[in-house]
């Protein structure tokens, strides 16, 4: 791959399943955005912040509003057909703890490449717009040899939150850009979604 790619999920109707979004087709609410030849699985879903006109229960996000997060299931799964190498990267806000594989067929089969441990930060450092909790982002990423074509998040439905997903580099986001996410005093408070879970957990989508 030539160029890292750099998914924002702006564009995504609020709780649309991504679907083909990057993959020449639409969203489930009919959006369609650049075709990379990266397909989800049919549970990943957009989110937008409420502060957007959404029910996103975060803030912060680092390319604002529209975040990525599945609400059923133990896992999404995103496809490139096409391959990448070098490296994977993403920000990520989370209440629980989480894991990601990088592997080297489609729907996270294959030689398993690579993987990342997440670890519960949602809440860390926050300040700015009162109206999201998921409010904390940190950058991760990871080098790997070979190719691959698919990528497995695991972990609790509803509770993290994904942006920039980047794939051909160990640094999410655009290249030669400035980092989007400010530091903790200046950040805009993010949200996930709060439906379906009740409020006794502090939950993305509201």
């Amino acid at each position: 791959m030539a160029a890292p790619i750099v998914l924002d999920f702006e564009g995504i109707g609020n709780q649309a399943s991504i679907q083909d979004f990057y993959n020449g087709g639409t969203d489930s609410a009919g959006n369609s955005g650049t075709d990379y030849g990266v397909e989800f699985s049919g549970n990943t879903l957009g989110i937008v912040d409420q502060d957007a006109g959404g029910n996103g229960n975060f803030a912060n996000e680092p390319s604002p509003d529209t975040i990525m997060f599945w609400l059923s299931g133990g896992s999404s799964v995103m496809n490139l057909a096409a391959g990448f190498d070098t490296g994977f990267s993403f920000f990520y806000t989370s209440s629980t703890a989480a894991s990601i594989g990088i592997y080297s067929g489609l729907d996270a089969t294959g030689d398993l490449l690579a993987t990342l441990n997440l670890t519960a930060q949602f809440s860390d450092n926050c300040s700015g717009d009162p109206t999201g909790q998921f409010c904390n982002w940190d950058a991760i990423g990871v080098g790997f040899n070979g190719l691959a074509r698919s990528i497995d998040f695991s972990g609790t439905a509803n509770q993290t939150g994904y942006d920039d997903i980047t794939f051909g580099s160990v640094t999410p986001g655009t290249p030669g850009t400035p980092n989007p996410v400010p530091e903790p005093g200046t950040l805009a408070m993010l949200g996930l979604g709060l439906a379906g879970l009740g409020f006794r957990r502090r939950i993305l989508k509201r």
